[in-house]
């Protein structure tokens, strides 16, 4: 399977590029806090995407999905804090894609499984 025409990767990808945009504007003392936390839990999410397509087995390439849903809690998680702090305003929409990546993930587990 090839995790470039996979959806979930395409759209865990765009995330990255929505998540180094809101970071981008974070305080200058974040550079390497919260900014950079955020920004590698959401590129693990495609990342593990990635390798756990390129796997011979369905139950190694399952293992790779249960990590990038727990990137995608930590992301969450970060994009929390990253508001309570007030760097971040409104990330409705990142959330949105949060939930939908989740579900997609979600299910390409069931379906590997089965």
């Amino acid at each position: 399977m090839n995790h470039k025409n996979m959806d979930v990767w395409k759209l865990s990808m765009n995330l990255v590029i929505k998540i180094y945009r809101i970071t981008g504007n974070f305080p200058s003392e974040e550079k390497f806090g919260l900014s950079q936390q955020m920004r590698r839990a959401a590129v693990s999410i495609p990342s593990n995407i990635a390798e756990g397509a390129s796997r011979k087995s369905s139950n190694e390439f399952v293992q790779f999905l249960h990590i990038s849903l727990g990137s995608l809690a930590e992301l969450e998680t970060q994009m929390i804090i990253s508001q309570r702090l007030g760097f971040a305003t409104d990330n409705l929409e990142e959330f949105n894609i949060c939930e939908r990546i989740r579900q997609m993930l979600l299910g390409l587990i069931r379906y590997k499984q089965s």
